[in-house]
């Protein structure tokens, strides 16, 4: 009598489940509609730094207007471009969000179409899904903050610190002394060297975020 043998295993194949072509009509929607999301996300946080820019030259034309005119506008639109900064940065998190979406579905869905392969149905389906289930920011605020300050605002920032130097050292006329220098810059009751302590930890705060957030981004 013999013995059943238990060499034999039963065999596993990994099972694929691949988009039938209904479901790629969808996907196909879905894909536009995050293209067009990312667009429409782009766009609003470029209308910030249009008003960054808008308020910036306002700034500079008050100030150089007229050989009596403060600088006082120039040291004021600094802290209004900073809160279109943070304006930008929140707009930017969600634009990453459809971004993200939109660059997974090229690489995974669109790229295997184009060349002449179904798009598998496999892991990156299933994150996807999770994604507009839970969806949630992909990107921290300070990152984006500082995304946006390397891209765009830090050169706002320059060119209003070069205009604020220009308008203290040679309009209406150069200055000839340390005394002139701490006589134009001063505000009010708040004294020059007050005036330009503050100015330069105001810029130098802006470079720090920039380069912390650089070095967050390359971990």
């Amino acid at each position: 009598m013999t013995q059943p043998t238990h060499t034999d295993q039963p065999i596993h194949t990994e099972e694929r489940h691949d988009f039938d072509d209904a479901q790629i009509g969808a996907m196909a929607h879905i894909f536009r509609a995050e293209v067009y999301r990312s667009t429409m996300s782009r766009v609003r946080f470029d209308n910030t730094t249009n008003w960054a820019v808008v308020t910036t030259g306002i700034a500079m034309s008050a100030a150089f207007s007229s050989a009596d005119a403060a600088p006082l506008p120039l040291v004021l639109v600094g802290l209004l471009v900073s809160f279109f900064l943070f304006i930008e940065a929140r707009r930017y998190r969600y634009f990453h969000i459809w971004r993200a979406r939109a660059r997974v579905l090229e690489r995974q869905f669109c790229a295997p179409i184009l060349a002449g392969k179904r798009p598998p149905n496999s892991e990156w389906a299933k994150r996807l899904a999770k994604d507009y289930c839970e969806p949630r920011y992909r990107i921290s605020l300070a990152r984006a903050v500082g995304r946006r300050l390397r891209s765009n605002y830090a050169w706002i920032f320059a060119i209003q610190m070069l205009a604020y130097y220009g308008k203290i050292a040679i309009h209406p006329t150069p200055i000839t002394s340390l005394a002139d220098l701490w006589q134009r810059t001063a505000v009010g009751p708040i004294p020059g060297p007050i005036v330009v302590l503050a100015g330069g930890l105001f810029f130098g705060g802006w470079l720090c975020v920039g380069v912390v957030t650089l070095h967050l981004d390359r971990v």
